[in-house]
């Protein structure tokens, strides 16, 4: 986790025991900090990053670990309910958003959520966000970045080890990106995935 105040990484790490008595989190003040220790812990499941930290804002951070860690999910918390900063942190690549002011059930809930390969939207966002991917409504938050990365790869018909290698992810982690597809889709299989995709005019962004 990213917090520049050590009282509230603290007392994140409280609140994330409810995901396991033994969970392992990893700590940092800054967002130099945290790269430093996403480039020495390879196998790092999610990062929860604080909006505001004092080297750069999360959202420039978001585009570093976008670069660098594109496997990696990142969940931005933040002291402010501004819908605006929620749509812009979600379309910039966060698998979810959670204000510091809500219950810790509602972060475990979030946490959860990002892990299984979904994404979270805040429900300060009704169903008036739409998908910047697609031409038409869309009432559903857009893919991650993550998840971008792996539909293009699978727009190429490449396979999970073939995406995991360009990727450099795991096959297990291809394939959590794969099953969100699918239930981003609504579609049983890769194929289904690939035509509804074209269908609805889908085209990753340039910065995924």
């Amino acid at each position: 986790m990213i917090d520049d105040h050590a009282l509230v990484r603290e007392g994140l790490h409280q609140v994330l025991k409810g995901l396991d008595e033994d969970v392992s989190v990893l700590q940092a003040g800054t967002c130099e900090q945290a790269f430093a220790l996403a480039e020495k812990h390879v196998d790092i499941d999610l990062v929860l990053l604080d909006y505001h930290l004092p080297d750069m804002t999360g959202l420039q951070a978001l585009d570093v670990f976008g670069k660098n860690h594109p496997e990696l999910p990142i969940v931005m918390l933040s002291g402010s309910a501004n819908v605006q900063i929620m749509r812009q942190v979600l379309q910039s690549g966060a698998s979810g958003f959670v204000t510091k002011s809500s219950l810790s059930d509602e972060l475990l809930h979030a946490v959860r959520l990002v892990l299984n390969g979904d994404v979270y939207s805040p429900s300060e966002l009704n169903s008036d966000f739409g998908a910047l991917s697609f031409d038409g409504a869309n009432t559903k938050p857009p893919l991650t970045q993550r998840q971008e990365l792996v539909l293009r790869e699978l727009l190429d018909g490449r396979s999970n080890r073939e995406i995991g290698s360009s990727l450099n992810v795991s096959e297990e982690t291809v394939k959590t990106h794969v099953t969100s597809i699918l239930r981003y889709f609504d579609v049983q299989n890769r194929t289904q995935a690939v035509v509804a995709a074209a269908r609805s005019g889908y085209r990753p962004t340039s910065a995924a």
